[in-house]
């Protein structure tokens, strides 16, 4: 079925892979009256978990602009080995690498094991994408609007753009050359499920086609300025996929707003 659903929406879904001895992981979703979430997992194992490395489509990998990935399959093997291994075949061919770690501590052995298994790849994502809460789990810190502590504990040397996403109120992003807010875009939100990917998805893209997006300050705020606008379309339909928004419908959100 997602496999499909990836078909349907004109995404090229030949580097999905199957097993016939496990299922697809379920993530079981509880809705709050605030439109945040509860999550519940179901994988023991699931199928994604069981990733070999000598399943990967190396060519496909090579291809890519861009090769974005999270912390999950991080946490065992043969999956992390699976995802370093590609990790490294993207980056040898000179994609850029891009980074959401998605904290899900349900699904980690101990809080501990998420920090070290999240922080163990941090140096070599060239772009990372970053929640408020996540910031105080890595750090350590309480205060996760201050610009020292993100710059001190979690800005590295080869780093070329980190993006702290903060709900509602928009984002914060940092380069070697400037740092600086966009303001979200006001909605009456529903369910906030699928928003953090959705903002991802509308960077990504804005890179894609532009990989030098991180040298140009009005560019990059143009492109988080529609980012932003992805994440607040999503955040107002329920579920994950369905909510994700066409190009068209964001740029209509975006015409009802001013420059951020």
């Amino acid at each position: 079925m997602l496999s499909d659903i990836l078909k349907q929406n004109k995404v090229d879904n030949s580097g999905v892979r199957f097993d016939s001895t496990a299922r697809t992981a379920l993530a079981f979703i509880t809705l709050r009256d605030d439109g945040e979430r509860e999550f519940l997992f179901f994988r023991h194992p699931s199928a994604d978990m069981l990733l070999q490395e000598s399943e990967l489509d190396i060519n496909l990998l090579e291809q890519a602009r861009i090769f974005h990935y999270g912390s999950i399959s991080l946490i065992s093997e043969p999956c992390r080995s699976s995802h370093i291994a590609a990790m490294r075949i993207a980056k040898k061919s000179g994609s850029i690498l891009s980074y959401d770690p998605n904290l899900r501590l349900a699904l980690w052995p101990s809080a501990e094991a998420a920090r070290e298994g999240i922080m163990s790849i941090w140096d070599q994502a060239d772009v990372i994408k970053i929640s408020e809460e996540e910031i105080t789990f890595l750090t350590g810190c309480d205060d996760h609007t201050d610009d020292k502590v993100v710059l001190d504990k979690l800005f590295h040397p080869n780093l070329k753009l980190l993006i702290v996403t903060e709900g509602a109120k928009g984002c914060r992003y940092y380069t070697k050359e400037f740092k600086g807010r966009v303001l979200g875009v006001k909605v009456k939100a529903v369910d906030t499920t699928g928003a953090g990917d959705a903002f991802v998805g509308g960077i990504l893209s804005k890179l894609a086609s532009n990989l030098n997006l991180f040298e140009d300050e009005k560019l990059l705020r143009e492109a988080l300025r529609f980012a932003n606008a992805c994440g607040a379309v999503t955040v107002t339909e329920r579920g994950a996929i369905p909510a994700l928004p066409a190009k068209e419908a964001v740029l209509k959100l975006l015409g009802k707003v001013p420059p951020g």
